[in-house]
């Protein structure tokens, strides 16, 4: 997964992303919380007495289990931090795309040949980015071609015969 991220980062030309603080210390002391956790059972498993094993429990597996509690908040702001983030990257990602094309810029076909995808509904120029690729297009049957293409903007359909 981490391999995956740096190929994604260097196709992008960046540099990897350090972690979020928060997380950096949430894994501090989740460590530090499992280490405690265990030196206390450690000092309470060598203990046949309860009330020899009373510090043990005291000093270490009381504060481990908090510190293991803190570490999860930690991880969780951590987390949420981190998302927040990436969701504000993506935002600017997508407010500051290109400039959308001028009034003044020709459409994007030209062709007055006209096709339409079959079980379409739409009328294509020729040259449409929607059936310029696609060699099973067709020409336009007038009784299923209801609107024209809102890409390229054919013409007007020619009046089909009336009966």
């Amino acid at each position: 997964m981490r391999a995956a991220r740096t190929a994604r980062q260097a196709r992008r030309g960046g540099a990897p992303r350090p972690g979020h603080p928060a997380l950096w210390a949430a894994r501090a002391t989740l460590a530090a919380g499992a280490v405690l956790c265990v030196l206390g059972w450690y000092g309470v498993s060598g203990e046949r007495f309860a009330e020899r094993q009373l510090p043990y429990l005291a000093s270490c597996t009381v504060p481990g289990a908090a510190l293991l509690i803190a570490g999860a908040v930690l991880y969780t702001h951590g987390r949420s931090a981190l998302a927040a983030s990436r969701v504000e990257e993506l935002y600017t990602l997508l407010v500051t795309t290109e400039q959308p094309p001028s009034e003044d810029q020709p459409p994007t076909a030209e062709s007055d040949d006209l096709l339409m995808v079959p079980g379409g509904t739409l009328r294509h120029r020729a040259d449409c980015p929607v059936v310029a690729a696609r060699p099973e297009a067709t020409e336009p049957d007038p009784a299923a071609v209801t609107a024209p293409c809102p890409i390229c903007e054919p013409p007007p359909a020619p009046p089909g015969p009336e009966g």
